[in-house]
């Protein structure tokens, strides 16, 4: 797989300046948003890029792009300097803020597009080809004459990939795509970035603190911690890393009381749920059960990513050496 995106020991450090009391001096004090993280994606990957309020998420898109330039270490991005080869970049990267709009305020969403498309330079049939297939994913075709101002967060936001992929981008920056957007909206930018992967190959990184985009749309995480790298590997890989629990839902023939011997979380009816010790087989327990009562149906409940990245920050990082591709290997807090 070749690699798009590359990190090497960046740091980055903001200065910000304190007033003492009512003194007129100031004092300095130095922040690390990003204090040696390294990492590589490859070509066609979609990279989930997690952390709480602060971590550095933000930051590193910033650096991606070029917006920020390095304290130190190195950046390549397409086989680019960001901070040095921005113009050139630009043409191979699309961004969206979730919380931060690229289009024209006061201008019909098709304006906006066709200014985007002076700025990028786009070819006139390459738009044309691009603007129609866009509009047709993304279902905007109904709001192409309405003002910015007059679209929902969730219209907005389509409009906002739109606008970042007229100029076929290689990659694609998203932080908090689906931030403040209802449950269909969600479900319909979760499902355009789907098919934009699967049939262009777009290389995607995305920050969001909904754990729900991760699930359907990433097959590696990487989790970030006061500008450090905690964890790099599979979904699974984040799953394993903590002890989260594992819930067994058993439906019964009748319902009863709870069953003994086990760990009984909830009941409902004929239905019970049955905490899986850590460590423990749930081919075993399953058995076990089925040795002792009238089982007519089971599954399995794996913890949520947002349980799990929840553990892992509040009870440290453990394993050692994150590597990429380990599919579950983490690197600890320093």
């Amino acid at each position: 797989m070749d690699t798009v995106i590359e990190l090497t020991d960046v740091a980055k450090t903001f200065t910000r300046r304190h007033r003492r009391g009512r003194s007129l001096l100031r004092t300095r004090t130095t922040v690390r948003a990003v204090d040696g993280l390294s990492f590589a994606i490859g070509r066609g990957e979609v990279v989930g890029y997690l952390g709480p309020n602060g971590a550095g998420k933000s930051t590193t898109v910033k650096m991606l792009t070029g917006i920020l330039v390095p304290s130190s270490g190195q950046i390549r991005v397409a086989g680019l300097e960001p901070s040095r080869q921005r113009t050139t970049l630009a043409r191979r990267v699309g961004v969206v803020f979730g919380q931060r709009t690229t289009l024209w305020w006061d201008l019909p969403l098709r304006d906006s597009f066709q200014l985007i498309r002076h700025l990028y330079r786009v070819e006139p049939a390459r738009f044309a080809r691009n603007l129609d297939r866009l509009v047709a994913l993304l279902e905007l075709g109904s709001l192409l004459e309405v003002p910015v101002r007059q679209l929902s967060l969730g219209q907005r936001m389509r409009g906002d990939l739109a606008a970042a992929l007229l100029h076929d981008p290689a990659i694609l920056y998203l932080d908090e795509p689906t931030i403040g957007l209802d449950v269909v909206s969600k479900a319909a930018i979760r499902e355009f970035l789907e098919e934009l992967n699967r049939e262009h190959g777009t290389t995607i990184l995305l920050t969001t603190h909904d754990l729900g985009d991760v699930e359907r749309l990433c097959n590696r995480v990487m989790v970030i911690d006061h500008g450090r790298l905690a964890f790099d590997g599979s979904l699974d890989g984040l799953r394993s890393l903590v002890p989260a629990r594992r819930v067994l839902v058993v439906d019964l023939a009748a319902a009863g009381p709870p069953m003994s011997g086990v760990e009984v979380v909830r009941v409902d009816g004929p239905r019970q749920w049955i905490a899986i010790p850590p460590g423990a087989s749930a081919a075993a327990l399953v058995a076990e059960l089925m040795a002792h009562y009238d089982v007519r149906d089971l599954s399995v409940e794996e913890p949520s990513i947002e349980e799990v990245v929840h553990q892992l920050y509040a009870g440290g990082y453990p394993g050692t050496g994150a590597a990429r591709g380990t599919g579950g290997s983490a690197s600890p807090a320093r």
